[in-house]
């Protein structure tokens, strides 16, 4: 059933892109919190854990569980949303191979805030909390890439406040543009940059808290424009640089921190 892995090597470092092109389906050595642990460690932490497989569309973890674990997602991929009472979503982002998702819960004991739900076929490791702890405490490699993951969720949810506060909904498009591909202030000299599987526009709309038509509006536009183009299932953008320096002008700020463009939300 999962006969290809799904390693999404351009997410990890190169120490764990190397595991991964060796590692067997039920490891976690491909999971970028734990890369610099050592291989008998991760072997011991694999074979605690229990594996679960999830079919696309199926819930992988509900909004107000109280389960008391950590999830590492080994293969496939999975979005973090919110349902409000009188059915809106609301998108938080995408987890892929080797990203991690409840460590809030694990650590602050409070009920998850989220639902995860799987979009591509996935391997899920679930870590009992308590052991997560352990590994924290035992573990300043661990320890320092889970901050600096935090530091990096703080600071995307800081700037998208400031970007519903400040940003029209076409900005706001332009700015989850260059989130969806993962384009910081680092990679902003770059000419193009491709988002695959390309979203749907409603699924830009819940992420930027507005409706499908001016999602629809304002892609169409900027493909009269050739900023961006959908070819096959990706969607391409021609000139990032265009795309940051419109937001930036309107932000009238400096640019994204570096490292917080792909943050989500960790539930």
């Amino acid at each position: 059933m999962f006969a290809e892995r799904m390693c999404a090597d351009h997410l990890l470092p190169d120490p764990a892109r190397r595991r991964c092109a060796s590692a067997p389906a039920e490891s976690l050595a491909a999971i970028a919190i734990l890369r610099e642990l050592p291989h008998d460690v991760l072997v011991s932490l694999s074979r605690r854990c229990a594996w679960r497989r999830f079919g696309a569309g199926q819930t992988i973890l509900h909004c107000g569980d109280n389960r008391r674990a950590v999830f590492f997602v080994v293969q496939g991929r999975a979005s973090v949303l919110y349902n409000s009472a009188c059915g809106r979503e609301v998108r938080f982002g995408d987890l892929q191979a080797g990203d991690v998702f409840g460590e809030f819960a694990a650590i602050d004991g409070a009920p998850h805030t989220a639902d995860v739900v799987c979009v591509a076929n996935a391997l899920v490791a679930v870590m009992p909390a308590e052991l997560f702890r352990d590994v924290l405490r035992q573990n300043e490699s661990v320890s320092v890439a889970v901050l600096r993951r935090l530091t990096g969720i703080a600071r995307a949810m800081s700037r998208r406040v400031v970007e519903f506060s400040t940003l029209a909904v076409r900005h706001r498009v332009h700015a989850e543009l260059l989130r969806l591909a993962r384009i910081d202030a680092t990679d902003r000299m770059q000419p193009s940059a491709i988002i695959a599987p390309a979203p749907t526009n409603a699924e830009i709309a819940s992420r930027i808290s507005t409706h499908r038509e001016a999602v629809s509006r304002e892609l169409a536009e900027l493909m009269r424009h050739g900023l961006i183009e959908r070819r096959g299932g990706a969607l391409i953008l021609h000139d990032v640089r265009a795309l940051a320096g419109m937001v930036e002008q309107v932000l009238e700020e400096s640019p994204i921190a570096p490292g917080t463009a792909g943050a989500v939300s960790s539930c």
